[in-house]
């Protein structure tokens, strides 16, 4: 909802960014972001329409394959041409919406010819007449080439089992192609663990930022004597969801210890609230 919001002129990328690594932490998370893209595509609000689609369009270039298999099902593809379809919303949707939903399909047929039904699904539109020519790609709107695996994949890192799971790879018995596949499907389930606690981290300390910046504005009001009663149950709330917040900062660390930078993020979102909190008993309690 935050990153598609209508009533915003510019797109949040703050919020897309954290969608997108929403989607890239959970096991479903293409086939449910997808389902939630979809729906806002359709809006009537032009603005949460063109914001939806600039969403899908990030997802797109930083969500892999998992999410590239999920939209070129004709699943989704039926959701984007209903947009189109004078059968469906195509009778309502703005000229603009139409326009870039035309171009991110086409897009996609540029950027993955392998996809069958991408392909079967942009010449249906033209063959019914919904699409008449191909859209000439703004230069600034092209989508870069798909995401290559991370290279900070486990494989990557991890010398020995890259050299095992090869062997295991090249051998013809049985067994040993089974041994593989459980040794992908380990490296896959810690490599998913291991993106959910970098989300987990990222959101954790963007929510103990904006609810500091929302305190200190709240007892600037109270040192004014200006803050109203619901304002301060507000900042009593705050107080309280900070004090959560702590030991979760903790654990956080605890994870991180290894990577510097990460812990450094921490220690830094830990002083912050630490000092908010402060402030809160200094204030209330003078009062």
């Amino acid at each position: 909802d935050e990153a598609t919001d209508p009533s915003i002129s510019e797109e949040n990328w703050e919020r897309i960014q954290r969608f997108c690594e929403q989607v890239n932490a959970a096991t479903e998370g293409p086939c449910f972001a997808l389902r939630l893209l979809a729906h806002k595509i359709q809006s009537p609000q032009e603005r949460e329409a063109l914001h939806a689609l600039t969403v899908l369009e990030t997802c797109v270039n930083n969500c892999g394959d998992r999410f590239h298999s999920e939209m070129a099902k004709f699943r989704f593809l039926n959701e984007l041409i209903k947009v189109l379809s004078p059968k469906y919303y195509g009778i309502w949707s703005s000229e603009k919406v139409k326009s870039r939903v035309t171009e991110v399909i086409f897009s996609w047929t540029v950027w993955f010819p392998q996809e069958v039904k991408i392909q079967d699904a942009y010449q249906m539109l033209k063959k019914q007449g919904i699409v008449k020519e191909d859209p000439k790609l703004p230069e600034d709107k092209i989508l870069p080439p798909p995401s290559p695996r991370p290279q900070n994949s486990i494989f990557d890192t991890d010398e020995e089992k890259s050299k095992l799971l090869a062997r295991l790879l090249k051998s013809s018995h049985p067994e040993d192609l089974q041994a593989a596949n459980c040794l992908i499907q380990s490296v896959v389930k810690e490599e998913q663990e291991k993106s959910a606690q970098v989300s987990q981290r990222v959101n954790t300390i963007s929510e103990v930022s904006e609810n500091v910046k929302r305190m200190d504005e709240l007892l600037e009001s109270y040192r004014r004597r200006e803050l109203s009663p619901a304002d301060q149950e507000t900042l009593q709330a705050l107080s309280q969801r900070c004090e959560k917040l702590r030991p979760r900062l903790f654990r956080l660390a605890s994870a991180a210890a290894p990577d510097e930078e990460a812990l450094a993020e921490i220690l830094q979102a830990n002083d912050k609230l630490s000092w908010a909190l402060g402030q809160y008993r200094q204030v209330v309690a003078s009062q």
